[in-house]
């Protein structure tokens, strides 16, 4: 029993399974069957899977995971895409993905998937649309934008079905090319079942993140839930087995839960962040264990999932309502699944649901959701959309009494402007100000 631990632990009984559905997902992109494609689907109802030989594969978990797992051959990745002109302002994603593109080869020696097609998807990082060029500049391949077409303020009916109907088109004529150019036959039948099955795993996954919220001491920390969250989603996997998957983890969570099983046994202090962390330097989390520590994650993490959430007029905590056509809406033809899936809101453009920048409090809910004593506002040159209201959004956190720290670096998948022995000694400085001593070295 370590230092100061008032809870039991138990290392996760799902975590051999989630790594058996990471390779799986890994080899289904080397395989040589497989028609392979960048860019991003709809989270866990992926069109691409209704072809019998495409796959997606998507810069953010393959670029995040290669920093994470060889730091040198990332490096060496991000210099050759340098030396060809992409500068380091550019996301380490990108930079580490084309790198090996440009190299020709994995971290692992073998050949790098070439990608045959490419769907840049417009985010709030400025730089997602680009994400196709280098890929399309490299070799002649098909590309096709999806626009996420986007209003603020009162919602206009007319304007919001004119921009879904728009989305609906973009999909549907990339859907028609895929089938023209690579005599693939798009099956209708088992876009309807991933649609179902879409609405099964949201629900699993928002059960972890409410129990996330709402339990002390929290079951998960974002750590492990950094481990299996992009399972179903970035990165593609069988519907079936995905839904299988998520009622595993949830039914697992539910349990430590109910029976006080802690993720950080010495829990005392909790912690939010805003995008991902350094995935070459999640020993950051571990260090911060030190103190009593946890984290419970971002609205990045948690709104790939689950969608927002908030608390409601009872003090429960759920999702946030927004415009969605009911679970029994008819789905007779492809583009009725196709709409489906898009959602009819226009104004919910991917994961973030734009609601941390249209909604200046949006972060402060997040920390009251989660009960955070405190949050870490990374500052990354890299991806303007990243770091967006920063300086605003402390200070909203300081004045409803939020301890924040500031730390710097280039980009989640770019270790190159991280000082990690600086940024150490300003984590020990932030327990210090909030009055935490280390319980153990």
């Amino acid at each position: 029993m370590s230092k100061g631990q008032l809870w039991e632990t138990k290392p996760l009984e799902f975590w051999t399974k989630a790594k058996e559905l990471r390779q799986g997902w890994q080899n289904s992109i080397e395989s040589k069957n497989k028609v392979v494609g960048q860019g991003n689907t709809n989270y866990h109802a992926d069109w691409a899977a209704c072809f019998p030989a495409v796959t997606i594969v998507e810069d953010n978990p393959a670029g995040a995971m290669m920093a994470s797992k060889n730091g040198p051959f990332a490096r060496k990745c991000r210099l050759a895409s340098e030396i060809r002109g992409w500068g380091r302002e550019v996301c380490g994603y990108q930079n580490n993905c084309w790198g090996a593109q440009f190299l020709g080869y994995q971290d692992d020696g073998s050949p790098f998937p070439k990608r045959q097609f490419v769907v840049p998807i417009p985010c709030l990082c400025d730089q997602h649309a680009k994400r196709g060029q280098q890929v399309r500049d490299f070799e002649p391949v098909p590309q096709w934008m999806i626009d996420m077409s986007v209003y603020l303020g009162p919602r206009d009916a007319a304007r919001e079905e004119a921009m879904i109907e728009h989305r609906a088109w973009c999909q549907l004529r990339q859907i028609n090319d895929i089938e023209r150019i690579f005599g693939q036959a798009f099956d209708d039948e088992k876009l309807y079942e991933m649609i179902k099955a879409s609405n099964q795993i949201e629900k699993y996954a928002r059960d972890i993140s409410v129990l996330m919220a709402t339990t002390k001491p929290t079951p998960l920390s974002v750590k492990d839930l950094y481990s299996v969250y992009t399972i179903g989603g970035l990165t593609k996997v069988d519907p079936e087995e995905t839904v299988r998957f998520w009622k595993l983890v949830r039914d697992e969570i539910a349990w430590r839960a109910e029976n006080q099983i802690a993720a950080v046994g010495n829990e005392r202090f909790r912690w939010i962040e805003t995008h991902p962390p350094s995935w070459h330097f999640l020993k950051y989390y571990r260090y911060m264990e030190n103190y009593g520590a946890v984290c419970l994650g971002s609205q990045y993490v948690h709104r790939i999932t689950t969608g927002c959430l908030e608390r409601k007029p009872d003090g429960s905590v759920d999702r946030r309502e927004m415009l969605s056509y009911p679970e029994d809406t008819p789905l007779i033809t492809r583009e009725d699944g196709v709409r489906f899936f898009l959602t009819p809101d226009a104004r919910d453009p991917h994961h973030h649901k734009m609601d941390e920048y249209i909604r200046p409090y949006a972060l402060n809910e997040f920390a009251d959701v989660f009960q955070a004593d405190g949050a870490m506002l990374a500052l990354w040159r890299c991806g303007v959309g990243c770091t967006f209201t920063r300086k605003e959004q402390a200070m909203r956190l300081r004045k409803a009494g939020i301890s924040v720290l500031h730390v710097e670096g280039s980009q989640p998948g770019d270790r190159t402007d991280l000082d990690e022995k600086r940024f150490l000694e300003q984590l020990d400085g932030w327990m210090d100000s909030v009055g935490l001593e280390k319980l153990e070295d």
